[in-house]
């Protein structure tokens, strides 16, 4: 009775949603615990052992860092192995190699091991034999070694600084001068005052270009005064010049409070950092960049032309067929798969509306297109044409909500219909936008598809956003976070490597989106305040 009682009352209905949304949360919470614990552990420096193994009655020594366990089985037997991240890549041909637990005799530990970051080649794993630093030889000094590293580190900074702002400013400024004569020629305004005030100019930036160039040899020359030379285990030597170091450390002499201070400074790389070895080290700030700007340029489009759309079809079409098959092919654009999107966003707004672009405004440019190639403004109006139709909808429903004794009792007071629309519907109705905004916000940052035909690239050479005038490029091809995972983890040649970046990047995606949602559900929580009296 009490079984049959509990069903007709429909509360088994209640217990399933119950159980069905609590495992979604532990799923979700579970995902991301997942994430975190893999991607954040990428950056503690782990001890480097000296693994001695006997295969086929040979010795042999590997030293490396244990990245992970696994047991398997092999012909009915269990087999266990380590995959060992072992570095020198440049004299073994791999970074990491597994080995069969059973050959294994012993480990060590010892406290001398240094493994130095390189920007090509990826760790060297060795023991320090002699450090070439200012003329002089220090044998086995990681003192003096790490005086190369902070010099190279130095240096490369200067040179960064040098060949991204100072030249790529000279550079950008030699280009438009080349656009400029190219202009007045194409208007038959090249007059030979004209042309000799561009060449006056354009010599002017090349003896700045001259002078930096000198400053850059200079640099060059320094970088690589100083080398060290490093003892594998097998008793090859390697030797590496300062130009290749990033960093250099001992983490099994390191306590606890150096392997956090080292393990900050590796996560602030990859955050602040640009990315290197074909995206497997370095940072991720390019992408970080990239996926903000285009989410906001995305928001600042989206917003009023779906909210314009939904007042239209609310307020001011007459409800009949028509609006209502417009209203269902609205609903039905949200099921659209994002890459068609994308095809579309190709196909009209970089060949056709960019292409236009540049044959009105921009004809000095050719036959290299300016506008007519993919680039972060045709990235942010596909993804806005694709998030559309949420805005529309949520837009929709917000104003439907808003009591029809509000607008009559404007009306009433004298007020037109715009004015009722402007000063009391929509404000109450910015919320539900608002929750429209958040939806559009989180599918747009997490989509990969259209962006690969519409202006994401692997390693985006500038930043959208510099110092040269007009300052925000808006045609430039730009790094995607959720492009980045998919090239690191799917396009690399080092896998293993990529493995963890890919969820350090992950992780980092969810968190902006996280942040982006946030800051707006913050603005309709202070909306909904603010309008809640008007509601009553």
């Amino acid at each position: 009775m009490m079984s049959k009682k509990f069903f007709q009352g429909g509360q088994h209905w209640v217990w399933l949603n119950a159980g069905a949304i609590s495992i979604s949360i532990l799923m979700v919470v579970g995902l991301l615990l997942l994430i975190a614990y893999r991607g954040l552990i990428h950056f503690w420096p782990a001890d480097v052992q000296t693994f001695t193994f006997e295969v086929d009655g040979q010795q042999e020594l590997v030293l490396g860092e244990i990245h992970s366990h696994e047991i398997d089985t092999q012909d009915g037997a269990e087999r266990e192995q380590y995959l060992l991240k072992v570095g020198n890549r440049d004299m073994y041909g791999i970074d990491f190699r597994w080995v069969d637990l059973k050959n294994l005799q012993s480990t060590s530990t010892n406290e001398e091991v240094t493994v130095v970051e390189r920007h090509e080649w990826g760790n060297v794993y060795g023991f320090v034999k002699t450090v070439n630093y200012d003329g002089k030889v220090y044998e086995g000094d990681f003192d003096a070694l790490a005086k190369v590293v902070d010099r190279a580190t130095d240096l490369h900074e200067q040179i960064r600084e040098i060949e991204k702002d100072d030249i790529g400013s000279i550079n950008y400024d030699i280009e438009q001068l080349r656009l400029e004569e190219r202009r007045l020629e194409i208007e038959g305004n090249l007059t030979p005052e004209a042309k000799a005030d561009i060449e006056q100019r354009r010599q002017d930036r090349k003896k700045d270009f001259a002078e930096f160039q000198k400053q850059l040899d200079e640099l060059y020359s320094q970088i690589k005064r100083d080398s060290a030379v490093f003892e594998l285990v097998d008793g090859r030597t390697i030797n590496v010049a300062a130009n290749n170091m990033v960093r250099a450390f001992q983490p099994n002499k390191m306590n606890a409070l150096e392997k956090t201070g080292h393990y900050f400074s590796k996560l602030g790389e990859f955050i602040f950092d640009e990315p290197r070895e074909a995206n497997t080290e370095g940072g991720v700030f390019p992408a970080i960049f990239g996926t903000v700007m285009m989410v906001l340029l995305m928001s600042v489009v989206v917003t009023p032309l779906g909210v314009i759309a939904a007042v239209y079809m609310r307020e001011y079409a007459k409800q009949g067929p028509l609006t209502r098959t417009i209203r269902i092919a609205v609903n039905n654009l949200a099921g659209v798969p994002s890459i068609v999107y994308g095809v579309f966003g190709l196909g009209f707004f970089v060949y056709f509306l960019g292409g236009s672009i540049d044959d009105l405004f921009y004809p000095e440019v050719k036959p290299a297109p300016m506008f007519g190639t993919p680039g972060l403004i045709w990235a942010s109006l596909t993804l806005a044409l694709l998030t559309l139709p949420v805005v529309i909808v949520s837009t929709e429903e917000g104003l439907s909500r808003i009591p029809k004794s509000i607008r009559e009792g404007s009306l009433a007071l004298g007020a037109t219909k715009f004015e009722t629309l402007w000063k009391t519907v929509l404000p109450m109705a910015s919320p539900a936008m608002m929750t429209g905004l958040i939806l559009a916000v989180a599918r747009a940052a997490g989509e990969v598809a259209p962006l690969m035909l519409v202006g994401v690239v692997k390693l985006a050479p500038t930043l959208p956003l510099d110092g040269n005038a007009p300052f925000l490029h808006l045609e430039r091809k730009f790094m995607h976070l959720g492009f980045h995972i998919y090239d690191v983890g799917f396009q690399s040649p080092n896998v293993e490597a990529a493995r963890p970046l890919v969820y350090a990047t992950a992780l980092l995606l969810v968190l902006i989106i996280i942040l982006l949602n946030v800051a707006a559900i913050k603005i309709r929580n202070n909306l909904r305040e603010k309008y809640k009296a008007l509601e009553q």
